[in-house]
């Protein structure tokens, strides 16, 4: 009897934390086109606040690696960024305190492109991959950073960013006129 109590408790606690922390993990990913701005910093950690997420990947903050402390949203501790000095591209990853996660690894690159960690998250394997591809040769910048990456990548591997690469031909073009009269492209 002794040790049914005890199992129960132990499943009781359990419950109680997937209750509050969730048996899910939920991401977010923002273009935020700069940081520099103290007003949309405080536009950027209200809706991160609202989200709620459990983690929160930004990219083109355009911060230098000295103003991580711009990136401060409480209840998200853990940053991780890569920037460059010219305050260009820029990417970060905030996790929430609601979560029990650890670092194992993290690679990134000077220009602020990308930023890979490899950690646990409430004890699971987890590799995050946050990208942002230059505007110019996207689908190239990115085929040659997965193919670096590849011996990272496996089935805990979530890609997120902004990949910069159009989904459709008409995506692609931002110079076309549209004629109103019967919405065809000219």
């Amino acid at each position: 009897m002794g040790r049914e109590t005890k199992e129960t408790e132990e499943n009781r606690k359990t419950r109680h934390k997937m209750a509050v922390v969730g048996p899910h993990v939920s991401i977010i990913t923002l273009n935020v086109n700069g940081l520099n701005s103290p007003i949309k910093r405080h536009r950027v950690a209200g809706w991160i606040k609202e989200q709620d997420p459990t983690i929160c990947c930004l990219q083109e903050t355009h911060l230098s690696p000295k103003d991580k402390h711009r990136l401060r949203v409480k209840g998200w501790r853990t940053i991780l960024q890569a920037n460059n000095e010219q305050k260009k591209a820029g990417v970060a990853i905030l996790i929430s305190d609601k979560v029990d996660f650890k670092a194992k690894q993290i690679k990134k690159d000077k220009e602020g492109q990308y930023i890979m960690i490899k950690g646990t998250l409430q004890q699971e394997d987890i590799t995050l991959i946050n990208i942002y591809a230059p505007n110019t040769g996207a689908p190239k910048f990115v085929k040659q950073l997965l193919i670096e990456l590849k011996e990272d990548i496996n089935n805990n591997t979530i890609i997120v960013g902004d990949l910069n690469t159009p989904l459709t031909p008409m995506d692609r073009t931002s110079r076309q006129k549209i004629n109103k009269g019967n919405n065809r492209i000219k």
